[in-house]
């Protein structure tokens, strides 16, 4: 009896592994929301990262919160890294492409 559990068990695991082997190695998420405001107005807040303290929840909750910029102003190629306390660990952003209507960031935690 504990053999056949065993080995049912086992099967189990393998099955388990044999899928999560199938499965990519990134993913990506997209998440959209209607805003009552003209775009551009939106645009030029997402756009440059240096706005985002203007805006963004998680700007609040680390008063310590460490933000460095790099790479163009705004727009393609702006980056922005962070570290702060355990509510909004540490990462960084860069911008991929943007228009009014769509903005292409990379996000990394």
């Amino acid at each position: 009896m504990v053999y056949a559990i065993l080995v049912i068990l086992v099967l189990a695991v393998l099955a388990v592994l044999a899928i999560a082997a199938m499965k990519p190695d990134s993913f990506s998420l997209r998440r959209e929301t209607d805003i009552a405001a003209p775009p551009e107005k939106v645009f030029a807040l997402i756009n440059d990262f240096h706005e985002w303290p203007k805006w963004s929840p998680w700007e609040k909750l680390d008063p310590d919160l460490q933000r460095t910029h790099s790479g163009a102003a705004s727009g393609k190629g702006a980056v922005y890294a962070w570290s702060g306390n355990k509510k909004v660990g540490q990462g960084r952003m860069e911008i991929l492409d943007g228009s009014p209507h769509a903005i292409k960031i990379k996000l990394d935690f």
